[in-house]
């Protein structure tokens, strides 16, 4: 899998980022010099978090026969401690259906260990970054 990330115009900040066949966007606040115009990359790295959580409850209740509708994420950030090395997640989560108290509880279990959560907390990440050589559709001056 890969995923490309362009300047949509020359002197903004906004981006178009290519996953597969789906287009997203990323900017900044206008507070930071954006337009506000897409959410953040933070704002994309939170809600990876929320929807995993949602995926990994959903994915549970359908394999086990669990009668779950609806799975509800909030994420609530708070980022001031960020450059000291502490970033966190206020994760709260509902489900929606006809669950027992114990088919509750597993799922609040289960999604404390959806793959996103455990790559945020357990895993070392290497990120290696190199020149994009040649720059596809360049404009050269």
């Amino acid at each position: 899998m890969s995923i490309d990330c362009r300047t949509e115009s020359v002197g903004n900040f906004r981006q178009i980022l290519q996953i597969d066949a789906h287009t997203l966007h990323t900017d900044i606040s206008v507070a930071s010099g954006g337009d506000g115009s897409a959410p953040d990359p933070h704002d994309y790295f939170d809600a990876s978090l929320a929807g995993c959580k949602a995926l990994t409850a959903a994915l549970y209740a359908k394999s086990h026969k669990i009668a779950l509708d609806r799975v509800h994420v909030q994420i609530e950030r708070d980022s001031s401690a960020e450059r000291q090395g502490t970033y966190v997640l206020k994760v709260k989560i509902g489900f929606e259906g006809a669950l027992t108290d114990a088919e509750r509880q597993k799922l609040h279990d289960i999604v404390t260990r959806c793959p996103v959560h455990k790559l945020m907390t357990t895993t070392t990440i290497d990120i290696q970054t190199a020149p994009l050589d040649p720059l596809p559709d360049a404009v050269t001056p």
